[in-house]
């Protein structure tokens, strides 16, 4: 059974930084899954913000690249990720998430994913 627990959300003032971290267990990390960040905000669907393939390789939402830093460490279990230059419309629940297999073209997809966490609040005020 996948597990997955994010920490790290939080209250920022715009243009400042936070990170957000993801533990995963009950399975050999990155050996076969692929790794994502969602964020949901109030009255909106959920949307795909970064995530790791199991080759490694980056994908980002274009409303968050050059900001924002997907990254793992597989010694610990787990997945980061750090937000830069925050902006009030970052606001959402941050979820973390994993599937064995996503297509690499629906990485950002998250009806792909089968293992979520329970979600980590974010909030940017102005």
């Amino acid at each position: 059974q996948v597990q997955l627990v994010e920490s790290g959300g939080g209250s920022a003032q715009s243009g400042g930084s936070l990170r957000l971290s993801c533990a995963a267990s009950g399975y050999i990390f990155n050996t076969i899954y692929c790794m994502g960040w969602f964020r949901q905000a109030p009255g909106k669907e959920r949307e795909g913000v970064a995530a790791i393939d199991v080759d490694g390789s980056a994908s980002y939402a274009d409303s968050v690249k050059g900001r924002f830093t997907i990254s793992q460490d597989n010694a610990k279990n787990t997945l980061y990720l750090q937000m830069n230059s925050l902006k009030p419309e970052d606001t959402a629940t941050y979820y973390c998430a994993a599937d064995p297999q996503v297509p690499w073209w629906s990485l950002l997809r998250a009806p792909e994913y089968d293992y979520w966490g329970q979600g980590t609040q974010v909030t940017v005020s102005s």
